[in-house]
């Protein structure tokens, strides 16, 4: 859920209800008419989302017989969403404007650590762009698993910004719900042992007291109800805390109306933006709808297409299982979904079905802190040195047992140019003709971290290889010293737990934000 593209401005038709595009119907926005981008993204979105040209909405009814919402960004903060689609999207007249902003593909690092992996500037510019949007044709506007983890501090400071958001451009008041998803460890170390333990998933066995022991910090990850609760309270904005990532969009689909299937089927399609579209560009603005039966799905680049093939193929993205989205509450079953082109931009999705589950489990993420962490990095361009790269790398990690005997440590060896990226499983056996080594050190103290780190990335240059006459050495280094990297955290909780109340967890919160 990330990535790139050139950001621009749109010249602005004032239609604000305008359907999605279609090829034969768009209005295209012209390139040419977009400002020098050094103006700034963010007085950009500000000019325009200000404008009087886009028109108000009134207050939005729970009772309509179709939906449509816009994700600008599959990730958001990771990299700034994209303007141009942005503003398109904005112009087709979407009934909710949201976005994921959190992701476990990060890794346990920010969980554990509680800090965002991303500059809060390029949060900040999202969230900017969406609240001034959302506020200017009055429809709400959703966020999820707010800054990377969806830790309370995280969703806290998403309030944050927003009110300084609004009172920087004089917004009127409006109604800001939020709710946290954190888990205190003794809630879950009742379930541990008990008649309903806390399951393990992807082949893990039921959570023990020991690995609990080892976790720094503990979300739930959200299904639709917590945002549900806060819509039907009548909130324009919402901060969530970690989510999974289709509820955030299906809990509005849900609220207005539509069945569980095509609610979920849009979530799923809606979460990673333009990654259901072609050609590959992501940060892009797409709108999913319900109308009737069936999903649509439209690109707002007008160079990115929805297709069958791209569509179809989100449902593969980022799992093992292509047919199944599980999510608190139930099952969505993608095996008999019917795609079908209905313009040159838009699939039409149907054939969805949801099965409800018979007892509510929420998933459960959890990170442990194994130590500091130094990083240090070399080079091989030494063709008898690169034949021997795992006897170098072998004589390294003896010269560091030998100094640091049964102490604590750990030390790992990525060989980029042999195997670096897929280890074991990397299918090409001849490396290239020049490696570079990538060597991490992690232990209980800086210190230690820093000394383990220096001698394993050292002593490969004094490697005892048999055939080596010279003295030279055959490993270059790019920096003499090496680098203090983020503590390393692993995961430690990666399970569920059975709850009789889907909003045991997440404690909901509204306040009123605006001049």
């Amino acid at each position: 859920m990330t990535n790139r593209r050139g950001a621009k401005r749109a010249h602005h038709a004032c239609n604000s209800r305008a359907g999605p595009a279609s090829s034969g119907q768009s209005r295209r926005i012209r390139r040419n008419s977009l400002p020098n981008q050094r103006v700034g993204t963010r007085r950009i979105v500000a000019r325009f989302l200000s404008s009087s040209c886009v028109r108000p909405r009134g207050r939005w009814e729970n009772a309509m017989s179709s939906i449509k919402i816009i994700c600008p960004n599959g990730h958001l903060g990771f990299a700034p969403l994209k303007l141009e689609s942005f503003l398109r999207g904005v112009e087709a007249g979407p009934d909710f404007i949201a976005a994921d902003s959190g992701s476990d593909d990060i890794g346990p690092v920010p969980l554990g650590s509680d800090t965002c992996t991303s500059p809060e500037a390029w949060q900040r510019q999202d969230l900017e762009a969406m609240l001034l949007a959302a506020r200017r044709i009055g429809v709400p506007m959703i966020i999820g698993s707010s800054g990377d983890t969806g830790t309370n501090s995280r969703v806290d400071r998403y309030v944050e910004l927003i009110r300084e958001i609004a009172s920087e451009h004089g917004l009127t008041p409006f109604k800001l719900g939020y709710f946290y998803s954190e888990v205190e460890k003794e809630r879950v170390r009742k379930a541990v042992g008990s008649s309903n333990p806390v399951l393990g998933l992807d082949g893990r066995d039921a959570l023990s007291e020991a690995e609990l022991d080892a976790t720094e910090r503990i979300v739930a990850m959200a299904g639709v109800h917590p945002f549900m609760k806060l819509l039907d309270e009548g909130c324009d904005v919402i901060i969530g805390g970690r989510s999974s990532d289709c509820a955030i969009f299906a809990a509005a689909a849900l609220h207005r109306g539509a069945s569980e299937a095509d609610a979920y089927y849009l979530g799923k399609v809606l979460e990673c933006a333009s990654f259901c579209a072609e050609p590959y560009g992501a940060k892009e603005t797409v709108l999913g709808a319900v109308a009737g039966s069936g999903v649509t799905v439209t690109a707002m680049h007008p160079d990115q297409r929805c297709t069958i093939a791209s569509v179809s193929g989100h449902a593969m993205y980022e799992r093992s299982n292509p047919y199944d989205e599980f999510v608190a509450g139930g099952r969505l079953d993608m095996r008999n979904c019917h795609y079908e082109q209905i313009d040159a931009r838009t699939t039409k999705v149907t054939g969805q079905r949801f099965e409800p589950a018979e007892r509510i489990r929420v998933k459960l993420e959890g990170a442990g802190k194994t130590g500091e962490r130094f990083v240090g990095i070399a080079s091989v361009r030494d063709p008898y040195t690169i034949a021997n790269i795992d006897q170098v790398i072998a004589w390294a990690k003896q010269q560091t047992a030998e100094r640091f005997g049964n102490s604590p440590y750990e030390l790992f060896y990525n060989v980029f140019g042999k195997n670096g990226v897929m280890g074991e499983l990397e299918p090409v056996k001849v490396p290239a003709h020049e490696l570079c080594i990538v060597v991490q050190g992690v232990a209980p103290t800086v210190e230690m971290a820093e000394e383990v780190c220096m001698t394993g990335t050292r002593q490969l240059f004094y490697a005892r290889l048999p055939e080596v006459k010279g003295t030279a050495g055959g490993v270059a280094f790019v920096l003499d010293e090496v680098l203090k990297a983020s503590p390393a955290y692993r995961w430690t909780v990666n399970h569920t737990l059975a709850v009789d109340d889907p909003l045991e967890l997440f404690p909901t919160h509204t306040v009123t934000i605006g001049v």
